[in-house]
């Protein structure tokens, strides 16, 4: 299933001082996963929506912070 959200576990040494992260998630963006720029894409009804989105396309648009809470920021 496409998702812009990934994940990735990183090395946690023995040896570590600090609590390790077990796992980190970055996001990427959604014109990665477009082959091309199809013409004619909707664009948002005013310019304040495209300023506040950063992007002319609806479909370009990603809300980039991690959208899951971690269970200990909850």
């Amino acid at each position: 299933m496409f998702t812009q959200y990934k994940y990735w576990k990183p090395y946690i040494s023995p040896f570590d001082p600090c609590k390790p992260i077990e796992v980190k998630y970055y996001a990427t963006p959604p014109q990665l996963y477009m082959g091309f720029q199809l013409p004619g894409l909707p664009q948002f009804q005013t310019p304040r929506e495209a300023l506040m989105a950063g992007t002319l396309w609806p479909q370009l648009f990603s809300p980039y912070p991690f959208p899951i809470k971690r269970r200990d920021e909850a």
